[in-house]
């Protein structure tokens, strides 16, 4: 590996020379980004969980493989948004072969939430509808085809540059502008239809 601005550079070194330590302070630094990407993705809290999980097992038996031709968090983001495109595939299959029932626990990104238990807490009007706001706003990012979904994660909830979107998802820049234009004019549309429920 040769000189480089990534600030994981000395960690991963670390990492390559087998140092578990330096791993566990990689996992500590990104554990929230790759998270909130996956949950962006996938949709549903649990199987985002999985995916982080299996990304960093993945990452640490391919570290030494790592050549550091892109920044450590890029290849890491790679990883992530493969095994949430793997996941997705499986959840769309599973959800054919399984029909919902109406008793069976709501997932949301704090956990589950049983229809029938509802909650003692008094609700605050402006934190409903924040978090209902929340919602439409999930749901129009989780409607997108997910080529576009991808492109907004990055872009614009991630806040990562186009050059290292182009990286990781091997793509010219023209085709992510491209497309995050198009996901954004969809989301545009999506929410513009909800906003007198709003």
């Amino acid at each position: 590996m040769q000189q480089n601005p990534d600030p994981d550079y000395e960690t991963v070194l670390r990492c390559q020379k087998g140092d578990v330590d330096a791993f566990e302070q990689l996992v500590i630094r990104h554990q929230k980004k790759m998270f909130n990407i996956s949950y962006r993705m996938t949709g549903d809290f649990n199987e985002a969980a999985e995916v982080v999980q299996d990304a960093f097992v993945a990452a640490y038996k391919n570290i030494k493989g790592f050549r550091g031709s892109a920044g450590f968090s890029t290849w890491l983001y790679t990883i992530v948004l493969n095994l949430s495109r793997n996941r997705l595939k499986q959840m769309k299959a599973r959800a054919v072969k399984e029909p919902l029932s109406l008793d069976d626990p709501v997932r949301t990104h704090e956990g589950e939430m049983k229809p029938d238990h509802p909650s003692n807490d008094v609700p605050v009007p402006d934190r409903l509808e924040r978090h209902e706001v929340e919602q439409r706003v999930h749901g129009c990012i989780k409607s997108l085809d997910d080529e576009f979904r991808e492109v907004v994660v990055l872009r614009d909830i991630q806040g990562l540059s186009y050059r290292e979107i182009c990286d990781m998802l091997r793509l010219a820049e023209g085709t992510v502008k491209s497309r995050l234009h198009r996901a954004r004019e969809s989301l545009r549309v999506c929410l513009k239809k909800h906003r007198g429920e709003l």
